[in-house]
């Protein structure tokens, strides 16, 4: 009896030892994934697990990446190198830290610290009064000046040497008449001596040069900002100060005089070239609206309104581009100040000529602003559409993989040549990104939402939930524990090979290494019926670690998705899929 005889079905086979990152598109490219928990570029092409964090068993509410760790803890103490500092009592809710040379500032507190000799702290601001106070123009050296006339119209028949305050312009000179001239001579480096009945206070609250609001003052022309130009007293005699001006007054007493150096609130504010630079949108200080750049003065954090005319002098420009301000970084040598659709650079001059140049284009999303982070000279940040990567120019979008989500609340952070970007989709659903730039590879870790993030040395620093983590597992710290075998997971996308052959996946074959304990389970969905079918699995027993060779025998179907999990320490090493061609039908 003859049979008839059976044809081979033609199968071919491919290999995908190169894989992807995170490619959470309707099609997601050949190799990668559409989604990924847990994994790690490090070993690229191969696809592994990251590395175990560790919970420093700290309780954090901002951090500060400097030659240690700076961070304010949850009792208001600022913390450096995890030891407590002197500065203490800083209020709740939302911090700046910002570095400048060996000091921390905090903002909006505004307290500073030196971390090189720590019983050099304060607060940036300075007030005095209202105290009674008696009030004498006199020369630099301190010598008293009698003026006898406080007038418009010229003095008739002064004696040689006497002194008159000329009020005929728009701004008061203090002339001497002159018997040898036979006429006024105008009188330079005018100052006022302000003495006051308390012993101390003045010379420990302020310094030379510091910039100072006076206010209080009965006597017209008094108040307003001034210099001090020398101070002191103490113990053994009453506190005075040396300001440039004239009063319109003879009368040397005033009973309620208040001095203040005042710091603006930023909204935003970072460090470059020896000055704290900030900007700020809506009420100032002063009560009117504002919406403007301004730095403090050269290598000083503590005074922002000192106008001399000096280059080291501080600076201050309105900008006319509508919206508040969303971000500040100091991005290669010059301060960067960002809103949502426009980029503005400063320009820094050595003469203090500084100058802003306004670039309209993707800029900082609302909300965002601590996704600034410079990685490798690029800088990248989360704009109201994409994550952007910028080096001066226009910037580029780089996040086309994490597909069509609308993420928000961005916070960033850097570590090997890697950008981690913590988000809020719609939802308000959180989720912990990694792009490597150099291989270009996005990965989603998991869900860790993350408010700060600072780097030291080769450990990355994460504030979650309140809680001080080290990235790279750091565990040295007393009281600190490193997590236990990483769960993780990869999804591949869609794989329908639904051509005119009609060709189907019969099996995968997994090539892949585990530690010792370490385990992987596999899973097939068939045609998006958003069931996943379990495909066996394999745990590592023994010591060391082994390697795998793991086949998948997926159901005959029209499309399918493929998704490896497991437990412990993986390396993914290729997998093979071998195509059979079936009938015409599905």
């Amino acid at each position: 009896m003859l049979y008839p005889r059976m044809r081979a079905q033609p199968t071919e086979q491919d290999v995908i030892e190169g894989f992807g990152g995170y490619d959470h598109r309707l099609r997601s490219a050949e190799g990668a994934w559409y989604d990924t928990k847990n994994l790690s570029s490090d070993h690229a092409p191969l696809l592994s697990t990251r590395r175990r964090r560790a919970d420093t068993g700290r309780r954090a509410a901002a951090l500060l990446e400097k030659q240690a760790l700076a961070y304010v803890g949850e009792d208001g103490t600022l913390y450096y190198n995890f030891l407590p500092t002197p500065v203490t009592g800083l209020s709740s809710g939302d911090k700046q830290l910002v570095g400048m040379g060996a000091y921390i500032v905090v903002f909006p507190d505004k307290v500073y610290l030196n971390t090189e000799d720590q019983t050099d702290h304060g607060s940036l601001e300075a007030r005095y009064g209202p105290q009674s106070a008696e009030i004498e123009p006199c020369r630099f050296d301190g010598t008293a000046v009698s003026v006898g006339y406080v007038q418009a119209q010229e003095p008739s028949s002064p004696e040689n040497g006497a002194y008159w305050i000329d009020l005929s312009g728009s701004e008061r000179v203090l002339r001497q008449w002159s018997e040898a001239q036979h006429e006024w001579v105008a009188v330079e480096s005018v100052y006022l001596r302000i003495r006051f009945t308390t012993l101390g206070a003045i010379p420990a609250l302020f310094r030379v040069n510091d910039a100072v609001t006076i206010s209080g003052a009965a006597a017209a022309g008094l108040n307003g900002t001034r210099i001090i130009r020398a101070l002191g007293g103490g113990e053994d005699e009453r506190d005075w100060i040396l300001v440039d001006g004239l009063p319109e007054s003879t009368d040397g007493t005033e009973a309620a005089l208040r001095i203040e150096r005042l710091v603006p609130t930023p909204d935003f504010v970072c460090e470059c070239r020896n000055r704290l630079w900030g900007c700020r949108c809506g009420i100032g200080e002063d009560g009117k609206v504002v919406n403007e750049i301004f730095c403090c003065a050269l290598g000083d954090f503590r005074n922002w309104q000192q106008f001399q005319g000096l280059s080291t002098d501080s600076w201050r420009a309105s900008v006319g581009s509508d919206g508040p301000w969303t971000g500040a970084v100091n991005y290669l040598g010059s301060p960067i100040f960002f809103k949502e659709n426009r980029i503005h650079r400063v320009s820094v001059s050595a003469s203090g000529a500084h100058s802003v140049a306004e670039t309209v284009c993707r800029g900082v999303q609302r909300g965002s602003g601590r996704s600034l982070v410079v990685v490798n000279e690029t800088l990248f940040y989360k704009s109201p559409g994409e994550v952007c990567a910028w080096q001066g120019g226009f910037p580029r979008g780089v996040s086309a993989p994490l597909g069509s989500v609308v993420y928000h609340g961005a916070v960033g952070g850097e570590i090997g040549g890697k950008y981690y970007l913590s988000m809020l989709d719609e939802n308000d659903q959180s989720a912990l990104f990694v792009y490597d730039i150099e291989k270009e590879l996005w990965l989603r870790e998991d869900t860790l939402r993350v408010t700060c993030f600072a780097r030291v040395g080769n450990e990355l620093y994460a504030l979650a939930d309140g809680r001080l983590l080290a990235l790279m597992g750091s565990a040295a710290l007393t009281g600190s524990t490193r997590e236990d075998a990483v769960e993780w997971e990869a999804v591949t996308g869609i794989q329908s090979f639904h051509l005119p052959e009609n060709k189907r996946v019969s099996r995968y074959n997994i090539r892949l290494s585990l530690a010792a304990g370490a385990s992987l389970a596999a899973a097939l969905q068939y045609d998006s019926d958003g069931v996943w079918h379990s495909a066996g699995g394999v745990t590592a027993s023994g010591a060391g670690t082994g390697h795998f060779l793991f086949p998948v025998r997926p159901h005959r179907c029209d499309h399918l998705q493929l998704k490896l999990s497991g437990r412990g320490e993986m390396r993914l090493l290729s997998i093979s899929r071998t195509l059979e061609t079936g009938s015409d039908y599905p």
